[in-house]
């Protein structure tokens, strides 16, 4: 059975007020960079910089060069406005001064 020349993947976004899953279908050999530019994600939402997001497939970060396979969800992830250890911090001394 020969490999089928087109995979289907999904992209997904999300921000306040924002929740954007794609379904794609790329060449086999894309890579997630590809994948996202081909999508038209970039021009519907001019606030993705690829240069400062991370990404990630199901969950674990990738370079934006990783090669796709069959069914992988591209996860675009926006940069942190706090640190989260600096954030529990936080809120554990707030808890010990009650």
């Amino acid at each position: 059975m020969a490999e089928p020349t087109r995979l289907q993947v999904q992209i997904c976004y999300a921000a306040p007020g924002l929740q954007v899953l794609k379904d794609v279908e790329v060449e086999q050999g894309c890579t997630i960079q590809q994948a996202i530019m081909d999508s038209g994600l970039l021009r519907e939402q001019p606030a993705i910089d690829l240069t400062v997001c991370r990404v990630g497939i199901f969950g674990k970060l990738k370079a934006l060069d990783t090669p796709l396979r069959a069914r992988d969800r591209i996860e675009i992830y926006r940069p942190l406005i706090a640190d989260p250890k600096d954030s529990r911090r936080r809120r554990v001394a707030h808890k010990a001064q009650r």
